[in-house]
């Protein structure tokens, strides 16, 4: 009896091996998938960086080293589809001369989505990697905008969510303390203007021609700020005040994304 009760056990405890055998096997193989995937995405990742750092020294631009994220899991499933769902790309103090002008981006961060590339090109690095949407966000430092109205003094920085001034001014002989906002305007070229009006001085002389100063003071501190020309044909839509400077959104569509210029 105690013979026949020990020979049913066996038969079960190979089977529970055999299974735990087989759920080991399985995990280690997924790890290796897994392993190859993130591999794979990383090799993905270096060739899309380094492409864009040699678009930005065509540009005459200078950036920190791009770093590019490629999104969605698996990754390998993706090349094979040859489409992917995201791919993000930082980009840190971009700069570049505009009409002689310094103009600095402390942060360019770019999500692109639905990007279709085919697993030839990213094997041989020939052919355009296209993303259906691009959106970007930069910031334009408040220093760099100082500079360019080029006024001794002068500061810029946010407040109450617009974009607000401080500079000194002479006026008839008085030295006082100019304060006020400016509207941002941004055209359907994505050209962005910085228009000052209201400003106000404590102190200002009630005459006249005082006014007339300030409003000339306004005038002259009124520009249009020149941009780079962003990478991934994006096209700025909106501006926005910010205490770290200012934030641009910009967009594109249809946008070979391995070609920045």
């Amino acid at each position: 009896m105690d013979h026949e009760q020990t020979s049913g056990r066996r038969p079960r405890r190979r089977g529970r091996k055999i299974l735990i055998g087989f759920v080991v096997l399985l995990l280690v193989l997924a790890g290796l998938l897994f392993v190859a995937d993130r591999v794979a995405a990383n090799v993905a990742e270096r060739t899309i960086a380094d492409e864009i750092r040699e678009q930005v020294a065509r540009q005459n631009a200078q950036s920190g080293p791009p770093e590019v994220e490629v999104g969605g899991f698996p990754f390998l499933t993706q090349v094979v589809d040859g489409r992917y769902e995201r791919i993000t790309i930082r980009m840190r103090d971009v700069r570049g001369a505009v009409q002689g002008d310094a103009v600095s981006l402390p942060s360019l961060d770019v999500d692109a989505r639905n990007v279709r590339a085919s697993l030839d090109t990213l094997r041989t690095g020939q052919g355009d990697v296209v993303a259906e949407t691009v959106n970007g966000t930069a910031t334009i430092s408040y220093q760099s905008l100082a500079a360019l109205l080029d006024r001794e003094g002068l500061s810029l920085g946010e407040r109450g969510g617009q974009l607000a001034v401080t500079a000194p001014l002479e006026i008839l002989g008085q030295q006082l303390t100019v304060t006020g906002v400016a509207d941002i305007v941004v055209s359907d070229q994505g050209q962005i203007s910085l228009r000052f009006a209201d400003l106000n001085a404590e102190g200002l002389p009630s005459a006249p021609l005082a006014r007339t100063l300030l409003n000339n003071f306004a005038r002259s501190i009124s520009v249009d700020v020149p941009l780079p020309e962003l990478p991934f044909q994006l096209t700025v839509r909106e501006v926005r005040p910010r205490p770290e400077g200012l934030t641009v959104t910009a967009d594109a569509r249809d946008v070979p994304i391995n070609s920045v210029g």
